[in-house]
């Protein structure tokens, strides 16, 4: 199913419903369940990175987009210390995100081993 975030179906997202002003900004958000959908898709084809990446987005797709980009920022090399990113990879296992939960630790070794810490 290919939907909205809104829940509203993609055939009723059309330009004249834009002209109209009776899309909202969920009506062209992703909603988690087309991502997981399109991760189904990729590991059909044989690209579990792709879908690894699907299901992450799937995860964040619930966060405000100033945390997302938080988090992307965050991520930068020098922009966190360890800490900075094991708190936030625990406030996303708290809320359910356990891929990018997983992700921002691994990030954290990783960092670390490199000197790419803050």
């Amino acid at each position: 199913m290919t939907r909205a975030r809104s829940g509203r179906e993609r055939d009723d997202i059309t330009l004249g419903a834009l002209r109209e002003s009776a899309l909202g900004n969920d009506d062209v958000r992703i909603h988690p369940e087309t991502l997981e959908h399109q991760a189904q898709v990729a590991e059909g084809a044989g690209n579990p990175q792709l879908a690894a990446n699907f299901r992450r987005a799937a995860e964040l797709s619930d966060l405000p987009d100033a945390e997302v980009l938080a988090i992307y920022e965050a991520l930068r090399p020098g922009r966190s210390s360890a800490a900075d990113l094991l708190a936030i990879a625990d406030s996303l296992q708290q809320r359910g995100a356990t891929m990018n939960a997983a992700l921002l630790r691994e990030a954290a070794a990783i960092y670390e081993r490199r000197g790419l810490l803050q």
